[in-house]
C-alpha cells in the first residue's frame, strides 16, 4: 500500500510542479487536473478488478490506452509447430472475455488465412446436435487404483507456490472448488494456499521432493504418506521431465525465495533452488514403475502416474516394456510439450531441446498402443492448451484430457509482461513480493478462473455436437483435417501415423518402430 500511495504521489507532484512551470493559473491546479488525478489514484486503489491498477494507480491506465488504440486482433499469442513456424493464432483476448464472463464472439468471420497450408479444421454434421448440458467425467485408476477420481476434460496444470504468489494459488484452488475440476500443486510442494481453498490436487512430486523429503533431499515415504492422504489430493504425478527445460531441474530464483517458502519446500533461504535433473529413488523404468506401485500404496491406493516430456524415444518404450514384465501400470501419464512455458529456465534448454506437444502425444499415444496398453493408461496432454479446438485437436492425437497453465494465469490477470525471474510481476501473479501479490483479490480472480473453465468446456462440447459427436470420449483422427499443400487435404488419420494396437509384441513390428523397440531396455534410461 506504501508503494502504492507513493505512485500515486509523485504523480500528482509531478504534475503539480510541470503546471507551476507553465504558469496556470493556480485555481486551475486542483479543479482540472490534480483533482481528477487524485480521484482516479483512488480509485485505482479500491476497486478490486484490476490488480495493475491497485499496484500502479493512474499511470497503469496507459497500458490498458495502448490496448485500445491497437485492434484487438493483434492480442495473439503465437503456436509453433515441428518446424518452428507459425501455424496458429488465437486470441488472448478470448480467454479474458471468457474469464471475465463478457462476450467472446468475433464479428466478420474467421481471421484466419484459410488457403494457408498448416490450417487446421474440424467436420461437422449435417445431423448435428444439441450441445450436452452437463460435461461427462474421465475416470482415471487402473485395476491396482482404490480411490479412483473422475476428472474434468480440462484441468490446471502444474504451476508451484513460490513461482506463482500465494493470492494466485488462493484463486486458482478455489476456481477449481468452484468449477469442479483439478490444480496441479506444481514441483513446489504442498503449501497451505492449495489446501485452505478445498479444491481438488494433482500433488505432484519433482526431483527435489518438496514437501516430503529429509534432510539430505531424499523422498521420505512417512512424510509422503502423512500429506498424500489429504482428503483435498485426489491425484500423485511424478515429475520426471518439463517441456520448458527438460534434462534440467526446476528453478525457483533466489530473490523468490522467502521464509514461508524455505519451510514449505525444506531449502535453505537466499538461495536459488535448482532441483536435480533426475530422481534418486529410481534410475531405471523397472524402478520407476517399482515407486509408482510404492506411491499409490502411501497414498491409500490413489491414482499415481508421471508427467515427462518425450527425449529418446527408446526410453519410453523401455518404461512400455516394464509395464509389461512388471504388470505396473501407471494411472495416467501426462506428456508435456516442450513449447510450453515457465517463470525461468535457460534459452537453450527452452528453444532447441524436447519434443513439441504434437509430436511427444502422437508417440505416446502409438507406444502404448503397440504396446497393447493404450486402454489402460490415461494420456493427459499439457502444451499451450486455450481453445475448445485445441481440446479436440489433442484428443484427436491421442489424448484423454488436457491441462492449461497460461490460459489459466491469464485468467487471473497475467499480462505476460516476462518479468516472472524477477520478482517484479506487475499484477502480483509471479511475484513473492506482498507490495504486489496482495492486491490480486482471490474472490474476483478464482470466479475468473471458473468462468474460463465453464466458457471453454461450453466451447468444448458445442463443437463436439457440431461434428454430431454423442460424446466426449468418441473425438477420431478422421473428425480433424488440415491442408498439406495447395489443393490437398488430410484428415488427421491420413497425415499422422496410428499403428495398429500389439503391433510391437509381433514377430515383426513395423520399421522403424522395431528397431527402436529392439534397442529399448526396462533396465536402463
Amino acid at each position: 500500500m506504501i508503494k502504492r500511495i507513493f505512485v500515486l504521489s509523485s504523480v500528482s507532484v509531478v504534475t503539480l510542479l510541470v503546471l507551476l512551470a507553465l504558469r496556470w493559473p493556480q485555481a486551475l491546479w486542483g479543479l482540472v487536473i490534480v483533482g481528477p488525478l487524485i480521484g482516479i489514484g483512488i480509485y485505482d486503489l479500491l476497486q478490486r478488478k484490476h490488480t495493475l491498477l491497485r499496484n500502479y494507480p493512474v499511470i497503469g491506465h496507459g497500458r490498458y490506452w495502448m490496448e485500445k488504440a491497437r485492434p484487438e486482433i493483434q492480442q495473439y499469442f503465437v503456436e509453433s509447430n515441428i518446424d518452428g513456424t507459425p501455424y496458429a493464432r488465437e486470441y488472448r483476448s478470448v480467454i479474458y472475455q471468457r474469464a471475465k464472463d463478457s462476450c467472446d464472439t468475433m464479428p466478420f468471420g474467421t481471421q484466419r488465412d484459410v488457403d494457408r497450408i498448416g490450417y487446421e479444421w474440424m467436420s461437422h454434421s449435417l445431423a448435428a446436435r444439441p450441445p450436452a448440458e452437463h460435461e461427462t467425467r474421465i475416470r482415471i485408476g487402473g485395476r491396482d487404483c482404490r480411490r479412483p477420481y473422475l476428472a474434468s476434460h480440462l484441468n490446471i496444470s502444474a504451476m508451484s507456490f513460490g513461482s506463482l504468489s500465494r493470492n494466485a494459488i488462493l484463486a486458482l484452488n478455489t476456481g477449481a472448488r468452484l468449477g469442479g475440476f483439478a490444480h496441479n500443486t506444481g514441483e513446489g510442494g504442498l503449501s497451505d494456499y492449495h489446501l485452505a481453498p478445498g479444491g481438488d490436487l494433482v500433488w505432484q512430486i519433482g526431483t527435489g521432493y518438496f514437501g516430503c523429503r529429509d534432510k539430505d533431499g531424499n523422498f521420505d515415504a512417512g512424510l509422503f504418506e502423512e500429506r498424500s492422504r489429504y482428503e483435498s489430493v485426489k491425484m500423485i504425478e511424478i515429475k520426471l521431465s518439463q517441456g520448458a527445460k527438460p534434462g534440467h531441474g526446476g528453478i525457483l530464483p533466489a530473490a523468490k525465495v522467502t521464509r514461508e517458502i524455505a519451510r514449505i519446500r525444506g531449502v535453505p533461504l537466499g538461495r536459488d533452488v535448482i532441483s536435480p535433473p533426475a530422481h534418486r529413488a529410481f534410475s531405471t523404468p523397472r524402478e520407476l514403475l517399482d515407486f509408482v506401485a510404492r506411491v499409490r500404496e502411501l497414498s491409500g491406493g490413489k491414482p499415481v502416474g508421471f508427467k515427462l516430456c518425450i527425449g529418446y524415444r527408446s526410453e519410453f518404450l523401455g518404461i512400455c516394456k516394464a509395464m509389461l514384465e512388471s504388470g505396473i501400470l501407471p494411472d495416467f501419464i501426462t506428456v508435456d510439450g516442450a513449447e510450453g512455458g515457465t517463470g525461468a529456465a535457460p534459452v537453450e534448454l527452452t528453444n532447441s531441446v524436447g519434443m513439441p506437444l504434437r509430436d511427444g502425444l502422437l508417440f505416446v499415444n502409438n507406444a502404448l498402443r503397440g504396446s497393447g496398453l493404450r486402454g489402460q493408461v490415461r494420456v493427459i496432454a499439457s502444451g499451450k492448451i486455450s481453445t475448445g479446438f485445441h481440446m479436440v485437436r489433442v484428443k484427436a492425437l491421442g489424448a484423454d484430457l488436457c491441462n492449461a497453465a497460461r490460459a489459466m494465469m491469464f485468467a487471473i490477470g497475467c499480462i505476460q509482461a516476462r518479468r516472472c525471474n524477477t520478482n517484479q510481476c506487475p499484477v502480483g501473479v509471479a511475484t513473492q513480493d506482498p507490495g504486489l501479490w496482495r492486491s490480486l483479490d482471490v474472490e474476483d480472480k478464482a470466479r475468473r478462473v471458473a468462468n474460463y473453465h465453464a466458457r471453454t468446456i461450453e466451447a468444448f462440447l458445442e463443437l463436439l455436437a457440431a461434428n454430431g459427436n454423442p460424446c466426449c470420449e468418441r473425438v477420431s483422427p478422421e473428425q480433424v483435417l488440415r491442408r498439406v499443400d495447395a489443393t490437398t487435404i488430410r484428415s488427421f488419420a491420413e497425415v499422422y501415423e496410428y499403428v495398429p494396437i500389439g503391433c510391437l509384441l509381433e514377430a515383426n513390428p513395423p520399421e522403424p518402430w522395431g528397431e527402436i523397440w529392439e534397442r529399448a531396455s526396462s533396465e536402463s534410461f
